[in-house]
């Protein structure tokens, strides 16, 4: 994997949604990069702030925007996330002025960019970034995927717990 690759990025992309999954939250991961450099980063973490805005996406903007000074990003900036965006982050992306995204894997029933709706195709925005799909594909869906089966067999044991004290 080479230095400022696509992959390169996503990984540290993928890294930061490592340190979600070990908060509890849902394991997504990104972030930003102009002129080769990180410029932001952040992951998923509304439950432990107690902000359902607190994407991976919204925390990462938010990173950049304050080590820029500027609420707006630079002109060559790239959004690298593991999990395709939802309507909420595209919208941000938009209003910060992105210029490119590149996601891992797709969202079925919230992405916003090719899964469940295509909102820059179907949208009026004053705003369009480019963006790419399916890099390091397998690693971020098995990441997620892990976390849902792990986060299921916990409820599971939970329950059975909870039934075997109430006998």
């Amino acid at each position: 994997m080479s230095k400022f690759s696509n992959e390169y990025w996503m990984q540290l992309a993928y890294e930061q949604a490592e340190l979600a999954a070990e908060q509890g939250e849902i394991p997504v991961g990104a972030v930003i990069v102009s002129q080769n450099k990180l410029i932001g980063a952040g992951f998923n973490a509304p439950i432990g702030l107690s902000d359902p805005t607190a994407h991976a996406e919204i925390q990462a903007i938010r990173a950049a925007c304050d080590s820029l000074k500027n609420y707006r990003l630079p002109d060559d900036a790239t959004l690298y996330v593991t999990l395709e965006p939802c309507t909420m982050c595209v919208g941000a992306l938009v209003h910060a002025r992105i210029k490119h995204v590149v996601f891992g894997t797709t969202e079925p029933k919230a992405g916003s960019l090719v899964s469940a709706r295509q909102l820059l195709e179907n949208g009026y925005y004053n705003h369009k970034f480019t963006f790419e799909q399916g890099c390091l594909h397998e690693k971020c869906a098995q990441q997620l995927s892990l976390f849902f089966k792990q986060r299921r067999e916990q409820k599971k044991k939970e329950k059975q717990q909870k039934t075997s004290l109430n006998d």
